[in-house]
């Protein structure tokens, strides 16, 4: 589409609502699960992360593609988002770093793009109703024709809406795991990228370290297995910060395979999809445990490391996507922002012996990370490699190298209060938020 043509678009959701408005992007007709994201710049991290995948991701910030596109940007190679639906899509962007326009970059991908309808609308849709699938039909391809023609019949329309209702994400790990590995980068490469705009590690007081052999010093010499479940890339950049060398392995390996290359530690990346649905990967992480190695996991990888450990895992109403989520530390009782992706949570109330809450989520009291004090292993719920957002919570890759070096580091770990308290608190911050 050039700039000026304006071709029509839709969103049918699975109630039978219907918004209108204009196409950008690549054309046709696709169904996805319809979300939402409050985060108000890094829409290329947001179109690039593999988490997405099999959704449909409205903005909530009304102004998309004013600094276009910039390859450095990419958390993965590959869009793997279903759909992409914005308030206003800037068409003439501006950037000293811009390589392109964002209506490109989608046409690339062959992403879906719909803009100019009333995302405050939608968004309050989903937060009322719950995440809902949706389809969205664009441009006038012959396929786009036959649906638009469709929802003005309402026999047709009805078989529609039981496609879209039917309509559910399965095989979602292995459909992107490896995304991330046509943007990886040495070492050195990354300390001198991310210096040039001071996204440099980042201590738990909150000092920035600008010098690379200080900041690799202890990390050097140990080596970590980045377990590929949809990793973002710029996890893999932060470990190779702290100077650790790292081997991305996919998500089919198993613990025998991993445990043959000899790793320090290992890495539990996000990813997409339901947790549990991952049977095989829970099963080869309880092997895992056994062994001792050290393990971080990050968003699926934390739900992933619960599961394995005996917890359970919960779908949310409309998840927790953006860069503004507050988390509370419990053993300091700070709280942080924090950026975040996910649409399912470790249900509090089913922890294992030995697993201690360590964040929970200040909006809705719903688990935020853990530390595991029998085995070398803790979690976070959020991104603490949030790019673009707040690099407050970087300081868990630190932690990680300092469990790395000592595997008894979180034995004594005691969160600010007892399990017991910290069930109550989630239970009157979520009576709380229902009576808002």
């Amino acid at each position: 589409m050039e700039k000026g043509c304006e071709k029509k678009a839709v969103l049918l959701l699975a109630n039978g609502m219907v918004f209108e408005g204009k196409s950008f992007g690549a054309e046709g007709c696709v169904i996805g699960e319809t979300v939402f994201t409050t985060g108000m710049n890094g829409y290329l991290e947001t179109l690039t992360d593999p988490s997405y995948y099999g959704q449909i991701v409205t903005q909530t910030f009304p102004l998309i593609g004013n600094y276009g596109d910039i390859a450095k940007d990419y958390e993965s190679a590959k869009c793997n988002l279903r759909g992409y639906i914005v308030r206003e899509w800037c068409q003439t962007p501006s950037n000293f770093r811009c390589g392109g326009d964002l209506n490109s970059y989608l046409k690339a991908q062959n992403i879906i793009g719909l803009y100019d309808i009333d995302t405050r609308k939608l968004t309050k849709i989903l937060r009322e109703t719950g995440v809902m699938n949706g389809m969205l039909i664009s441009g006038d391809s012959a396929e786009a024709k036959e649906a638009f023609a469709a929802l003005e019949d309402e026999g047709k329309k009805a078989e529609l809406l039981k496609k879209i209702k039917d309509y559910s994400i399965v095989n979602a790990v292995a459909s992107v795991t490896g995304s991330a590995t046509g943007v990886e980068e040495p070492a050195d490469v990354v300390f001198s990228e991310s210096a040039k705009y001071r996204f440099v590690p980042v201590k738990a007081d909150g000092t920035k370290i600008n010098d690379p052999e200080l900041a690799m010093k202890d990390g050097k010499g140990k080596k970590v297995v980045l377990w590929d479940f949809g990793a973002k890339a710029n996890i893999r950049r932060e470990l190779l910060k702290r100077g650790l060398e790292v081997i991305t392995v996919p998500a089919s390996y198993n613990a025998q395979q991993i445990q043959a290359l000899n790793p320090d530690g290992i890495m539990l990346s996000n990813g997409p999809g339901d947790p549990a649905e991952n049977v095989t990967i829970i099963e080869e992480i309880k092997k895992l445990l056994k062994t001792g190695i050290p393990i971080f996991g990050i968003c699926l990888g934390h739900q992933l490391l619960a599961l394995a450990s005996g917890a359970e895992t919960m779908k949310l109403k409309y998840g927790h996507r953006g860069a503004n989520q507050p988390v509370k530390y419990l053993k300091t009782g700070r709280v942080y922002i924090s950026s975040q992706n996910h649409g399912y949570a470790v249900k509090n109330e089913t922890l294992p012996a030995g697993a201690v809450l360590s964040f929970v989520n200040t909006n809705d009291g719903t688990c935020e990370g853990l530390v595991y004090t029998n085995t070398p292993a803790f979690s976070v719920q959020f991104h603490p490699e949030a790019c673009s957002g707040p690099l407050d919570t970087s300081f868990l890759f630190d932690e990680f190298v300092k469990l790395i070096n000592n595997h008894e580091y979180f034995k004594n770990f005691k969160a600010e209060f007892e399990r017991v308290d910290a069930i109550a608190y989630f239970a009157s911050t979520i009576k709380q938020t229902k009576n808002r």
